[in-house]
């Protein structure tokens, strides 16, 4: 996959380009490319920003220096702005977007965008209702969450499906050695070596996980039989605890 990235910041860009992400750099499973719009600003400054037609507070970033960066690209792919109006970003998205062969992020900075950029792009997105001082850091967050899904950039493949949000529940919990530390033991059943006692241990409780700090995921979910009886146990344990 190829990612394209348009940003006025791309020094903000390293932490991509380290860690699991990094090596998946270094071994052409994804590319990363970083455009700075400035570079295609026409005015002395190469200043990408005016203030807004009707008056109003802070400063609007222009519509024809991200129209010329887009166009300097060979291939854009789907293009994604990152707007406090878009949809929400969650793990599906991510899967859909590992699909595609290239993906290009705006980052937008100051008081927004010139509306017409928008005409432009393909989806729209924020990844919460709060206020950042530009558009990189969701960029970073949503490209993380996509590189990381395909196919040879974890070391353990099925490390992605078995996390949380991939099937639309809270993960299970997770123990390693030592099996007691101070008291706090290891849950027997991890060690049984029963893998079929285990699955259903790991979907009970991350049934429960969801329950109890995430219950709006369980709200919508086509639950199966397994699941309904299990989250049945999971509240008469929970109210006599």
């Amino acid at each position: 996959m190829r990612i394209n990235v348009l940003t006025l910041f791309p020094e903000m860009f390293t932490p991509i380009q380290t860690s699991i992400l990094g090596r998946g750099l270094e071994d052409k499973k994804w590319e990363l490319n970083i455009v700075n719009f400035r570079e295609f600003s026409e005015r002395k400054h190469h200043s990408v920003d005016d203030t807004p037609y009707g008056g109003g507070a802070g400063m609007v970033l222009q519509l024809m220096p991200i129209k010329a960066a887009l166009d300097s690209l060979p291939s854009k792919g789907k293009v994604i702005i990152t707007a406090p109006q878009g949809k929400t970003f969650n793990q599906q998205m991510a899967q859909e977007w590992a699909q595609e062969e290239e993906l290009t992020f705006i980052c937008g900075h100051f008081e927004g965008f010139d509306q017409r950029v928008y005409d432009y792009v393909d989806e729209a997105v924020s990844i919460g209702d709060y206020v950042l001082t530009g558009g990189e850091l969701p960029t970073m967050s949503m490209i993380d969450a996509t590189i990381r899904l395909m196919p040879g950039i974890l070391g353990n493949d099925f490390s992605s499906v078995e996390e949380s949000f991939s099937h639309g529940l809270l993960e299970y919990p997770q123990y390693t050695r030592p099996a007691e530390f101070e008291g706090k033991k290891v849950p027997e059943i991890l060690t049984s070596g029963n893998h079929q006692k285990i699955a259903e241990w790991r979907l009970k409780e991350a049934l429960r996980a969801t329950y109890l700090h995430r219950p709006d995921l369980l709200a919508g979910r086509d639950m199966t039989k397994q699941e309904q009886k299990l989250l049945e146990e999971i509240k008469d344990e929970e109210q006599t605890n």
